[in-house]
């Protein structure tokens, strides 16, 4: 998604680190530009600059940081574990395994933004790394959002077609999906890339990573580049994903359920909330800012310039949060679960030991998994 802060995500849902630097040098005390310029709203106004620079961008370089370290570590954790795993105990495997792949490729691209926004927006990578980084990021991100729909929808079918479809036709499905979900994600992406440059700073002696869009109307351009983050990132997946867990946590509570009993039911509704809470925590700060920069641009919204100066701070907050996702999914999707927790202790410390009685052990963490059940191992079709 396109510029934010120089941030990793060049996700234009408002501006890059670059044009943040640039924003910032341009302007002690106004904002002043040419109408004409590539640039977002709020530096196309007079308006006095309200905030602390040097905090944002602090808040911004420690934000990503973490979610680099936290996120690369549990997705790699993730991979690890599925593709050495013996047993793929549910039916959304596929799901999450590419999932976490997602996750891990967006966390790698953000040690090239935090090192942009150490430099104060500077790209010293040249344009062709400026271009493939933020395809990187975008693809994936994307793709993981996708993905997220993917499994919703596929654990509502598991339930309600049971036994209908096989095994073998089952994964040749899911991998179709899969494969056509990444091709979906890099539709979604190439516009926005196809538009970043590598240019020189009108305003310094600075080299930006940043779009440029056609010069007869940047300013449409530029709202329909936002519009289009802020429909495929979250009003289409949104509906999916809420709709197909709804439907499953009524079909789950029904009487000719396959679940045990009222507790078993209970608890995977709580699994179920926990999936769309998640999402909505997520993205739904981050798009609702993006949605309401665009309608600033178009001059829907009239804000004043204390406004303008909190929206474009949240553009930049909201989208470093929006990145938390990448920590959260390997908990919320994996780990939380006790067959991964099963598979990893498995796979860094046991050895299946009777005289030490670990076997026991491991068994008895398997249970019955009744916060799982029909939610993540459904008897369908295998993965």
């Amino acid at each position: 998604m396109t510029e934010l802060l120089s941030s990793p995500p060049n996700e234009k849902m408002g501006l890059s680190a670059s044009e943040l630097s640039e924003f910032f040098a341009m302007w002690e005390e106004f904002n002043f530009t040419d109408a004409n310029d590539n640039i977002s709203h709020v530096e196309a106004q007079m308006c006095p600059t309200l905030f602390n620079r040097s905090g944002l961008l602090h808040a911004m370089c420690t934000l990503y940081v973490f979610i680099f370290i936290v996120g690369l570590a549990a997705n790699a954790l993730v991979v690890w574990v599925n593709l050495r795993s013996e047993r793929h105990y549910h039916e959304t495997h596929l799901y999450i395994l590419n999932l976490a792949v997602a996750d891990l490729c967006v966390v790698a691209t953000l040690p090239v933004w935090v090192s942009s926004l150490a430099q104060d927006g500077h790209w010293p990578f040249g344009q062709v790394a400026c271009k493939l980084t933020h395809l990187l990021f975008s693809v994936n991100l994307f793709a993981s959002i996708f993905f997220l729909a993917c499994m919703s929808v596929d654990r509502y079918v598991s339930v309600v077609r049971s036994g209908e479809i096989s095994h073998r036709r089952g994964r040749q499905i899911r991998r179709l999906v899969c494969a056509v979900t990444w091709l979906l994600a890099l539709f979604a992406s190439v516009p926005d890339t196809h538009f970043l440059q590598s240019v020189k700073s009108l305003h310094g002696h600075m080299t930006l990573c940043r779009p440029v869009y056609p010069e007869d109307n940047p300013l449409q351009w530029m709202v329909g580049v936002q519009l289009s983050f802020v429909v495929l990132g979250f009003v289409i997946p949104f509906p999916i994903i809420a709709v197909s867990y709804a439907l499953l946590a009524n079909t789950l509570g029904s009487p000719n359920s396959p679940l045990g009993g009222d507790q078993d039911r209970s608890v995977s509704r709580k699994v179920i909330l926990t999936y769309i809470v998640v999402f909505i925590a997520c993205w739904a700060p981050y798009h609702a800012v993006l949605l309401a920069d665009a309608l600033v641009m178009l001059e829907v919204l009239p804000l004043g310039c204390s406004a303008k100066n909190s929206l474009f701070v949240a553009l930049h907050l909201t989208q470093c949060l929006s990145l938390l996702h990448c920590c959260v999914n390997p908990v919320v999707y994996s780990f939380a679960h006790r067959h991964y927790r099963y598979d990893l202790m498995k796979a860094f410390i046991f050895r299946y030991s009777t005289r030490t009685g670990l076997t026991r052990l491991m068994e008895g963490s398997q249970g019955t998994e009744t916060e799982y059940a029909m939610v993540e191992n459904t008897p369908t079709a295998g993965s």
